[in-house]
């Protein structure tokens, strides 16, 4: 295995973005993709070296640039606004994510037929949003995601959806998780919603450790957590490079 990476520049309209792609460069042909869909922080080391993980498991992983310009918000208040600035507009947040997708799914290395996207946090949310709006993705995960019931037409996707949630998370009530499965048993979709106990936000990050906030780091949520998004990118994968895929 000889895992490579590069930073990847793309567009939505005249906006610059900034992706960062791993992949193996012992495999020839191309491989499905996985996006990486980053917290509010932006396009940080976290979400790339999941990108890096994505290679080492056999697929492409692709970190994209939600803010544009690679920007990376440091304090709370920077990460705020610059996540509401573009989530308030629900319709150009999803086109900026369909930026990265079609920068992704351009690349040599990607098998832009195959597509899943795993996202965390406000990355969750964007993944949800792909997911409830017909992306033609083969799996949408949300770890930890902002789940709420956004104001727009919904439309069934292809994608196999995989919420994983904190049960004490405070950003995503208990109500709002019940919605979230009503609306995609409603749409006909193929979902699951794994919630982890004595479980807050953000535990799939090392470090994470705010009371106000609630973000706290749980070591068994993030193991079990990835073990089951794995597995499902193990199966909607499993036949690709096959006649049946």
């Amino acid at each position: 295995m000889d895992i490579m990476t590069r930073e990847v520049e793309y567009f939505d309209g005249k906006q610059r973005c900034v992706g960062y792609l791993a992949w193996d460069n012992s495999v020839v042909s191309p491989r499905p993709g996985v996006l990486i869909s980053p917290a509010w922080g932006g396009r940080d080391s976290f979400a790339d070296q999941k990108a890096v993980q994505m290679a080492g498991l056999g697929y492409v992983g692709f970190a994209i640039d939600v803010y544009g310009d690679a920007a990376q918000p440091e304090t709370t208040d920077e990460k705020m606004a610059a996540m509401g600035a573009i989530a308030d507009d629900r319709d150009k947040l999803l086109t900026r994510v369909k930026a990265g997708m079609a920068a992704a799914q351009a690349l040599d290395e990607i098998d832009g037929g195959h597509m899943a996207m795993m996202g965390f946090c406000f990355g969750g949310m964007c993944t949800l949003d792909m997911a409830r709006r017909g992306a033609d993705l083969k799996a949408a995960i949300s770890f930890h995601g902002v789940i709420d019931d956004p104001d727009y037409k919904r439309k069934k996707s292809t994608a196999k959806v995989l919420v994983l949630h904190g049960w004490d998370d405070p950003m995503s009530d208990h109500e709002s998780i019940v919605k979230l499965g009503e609306e995609l048993n409603g749409l006909g979709m193929d979902w699951q919603l794994h919630a982890y106990g004595q479980t807050s936000h953000a535990f799939t990050v090392p470090g994470a450790n705010d009371k106000k906030l609630g973000l706290d780091y749980n070591a068994d949520a993030d193991r079990r957590s990835w073990a089951a998004a794995t597995d499902l990118l193990s199966e909607v994968f499993a036949l690709h490079g096959t006649d049946q895929a």
